[in-house]
């Protein structure tokens, strides 16, 4: 593979995800010569739907993505919550909700949008999959890099786009508590067969402290499954052990009723269960010398504010432009830094605002959420959360 002209210097990227091939995309065509190292086989496919919303439709735009994107676009057409004995709480348009904007934001199924990501760089960049970074020495002149295979290369840079736990964040800057923000929850992911004729939709059922949520897109024999779930003290120890991951949830909805019965034995036997804390990252600083971080890595707004994917293209074109146009490292970390914070902190306190407000701990909460919800009507055309535009993109470098 190819690995572009090399005249602006050496990238190592940690991680293929959004972010990753995203930050790859837009430094290539600035000239850096770029290596994308991911421990997984190849870039991962599947996943729950994404949001791609307000400034990040643009940068799909400049990636000349947007069109392929709005081919996956997934058109949900009803959002249904549901009480605890499963009959209706409201119906409401899914855009009254989100805060996305119909005709302009996307949502795509995440595997989508990594794919599209990966196949407009692949052929440009050099990708080493099934590794991951193991130690990092920085000097004078670069950083030298040892890979968990043993192989050890040096380069200019290195970013940092792994993902929440991010394994780079934590070699440069120290343990992820130190940056973590738990909101509160855990929550599962997993697939499981389409039983229940669901087409176009999501079902949200809720009792105080717990949530479930099924997700058919479009007319699929299979649907997204979603269980959440307060857990005011994040369960550090179950992080790493599926098994202790599937038997806190079962735990926790053994005595529901509805449909969860179903979606916890499903779980029992899924091979794609995706378990985690809802948590954010905050980090007083996003860079240290020739390393930088940028998407969840950096700034993980959780998924209650559905701007994580946006994020992550944002960040990635700013951080490269920023990189292009600036011949010193460190004052290209720095402008990064100073031009997206504050449209960062803006969409991460967007928490209050969004779904986190769908998972109701008490009664009386959840009284009040579904009144809410009654009350709503869709957000009318070419309006949003102002969070999500409030960043006016910069040109694209002129090499």
């Amino acid at each position: 593979m190819g690995t572009g002209n090399a005249s602006k210097g050496t990238v190592l990227i940690s991680g293929a995800s959004i972010a990753g091939s995203a930050v790859a995309f837009w430094l290539h065509r600035y000239g850096f010569a770029v290596t994308v190292v991911e421990k997984a086989a190849g870039v991962r496919g599947g996943g729950y739907p994404i949001d791609v919303r307000g400034t990040a439709v643009e940068v799909a735009r400049r990636m000349g993505i947007l069109p392929r994107l709005r081919q996956a676009h997934i058109e949900s057409r009803r959002l249904t919550f549901l009480n605890a004995d499963g009959s209706e709480a409201a119906a409401v348009h899914p855009q009254a909700v989100g805060g996305g904007v119909e005709g302009r934001d996307v949502e795509v199924p995440r595997g989508d949008l990594t794919d599209i990501l990966y196949g407009a760089v692949r052929d440009e960049v050099e990708f080493v999959f099934d590794d991951s970074i193991d130690t990092l020495t920085e000097h004078e002149h670069g950083v030298d890099v040892t890979f968990r295979s043993g192989v050890r290369r040096g380069f200019d840079l290195v970013l940092g786009a792994d993902g929440l736990h991010s394994r780079t964040r934590e070699l440069v800057f120290g343990p992820e508590q130190r940056f973590h923000r738990h909101l509160g929850y855990c929550f599962a992911i997993f697939t499981m067969p389409n039983t229940f004729g669901l087409s176009h939709e999501v079902l949200v059922w809720n009792t105080p402290g717990r949530a479930a949520a099924l997700y058919a897109v479009g007319d699929s024999d299979e649907l997204h499954a979603f269980l959440t779930f307060a857990q005011p003290e994040p369960p550090y120890e179950v992080l790493r052990d599926p098994e202790a991951q599937r038997a806190l949830v079962a735990a926790t909805f053994a005595n529901d009723g509805w449909e969860i019965p179903a979606m916890v034995a499903a779980m029992g036997h899924a091979n794609d269960l995706f378990f985690d804390t809802v948590s954010q990252v905050h980090m007083p600083c996003w860079s240290s010398g020739r390393v930088a971080l940028v998407g969840d890595a950096a700034y993980a707004p959780s998924f209650l504010t559905g701007q994580g994917s946006s994020l992550a293209l944002v960040g990635a074109y700013m951080l490269a432009g920023s990189l292009a146009s600036h011949s010193d490292h460190t004052a290209a970390f720095a402008a990064y830094e100073r031009d997206i914070r504050d449209f960062v902190e803006l969409n991460q306190a967007q928490v209050g605002e969004g779904d986190a407000a769908l998972f109701p701990t008490t009664a009386e909460a959840l009284e009040k959420r579904n009144s809410t919800l009654r009350g709503l009507t869709v957000s009318p055309p070419g309006t949003g959360r102002p969070a999500h535009t409030a960043l006016t993109l910069p040109s694209a470098v002129v090499r």
